[in-house]
């Protein structure tokens, strides 16, 4: 999961995500990384167009997005 996260922060590579938030809700998100630390990381959320914090415990699966060959800017 590191290298992933760290390249798509390098390579503004958009990654999919499966997340558990802490009211137990499944999300399922398209993001690009901007920040990684030890509990969380800072992503920009496709889904809801803006950059969104999420804590690294709660990723169920975090994969590339093999359908989009497009790389973001954000």
């Amino acid at each position: 999961m590191e290298g992933l996260l760290y390249r798509s922060i390098e390579e503004h590579i958009p990654l999919e995500m499966i997340y558990l938030s802490e009211n137990q809700q499944l999300s399922q998100r398209k993001l690009i990384v901007k920040e990684v630390n030890d509990e969380y990381i800072r992503a920009y959320c496709l889904l809801r167009k803006q950059v969104r914090t999420f804590r690294r415990a709660n990723i169920l699966s975090i994969m590339p997005d093999v359908r989009s060959k497009q790389r973001y800017l954000h």
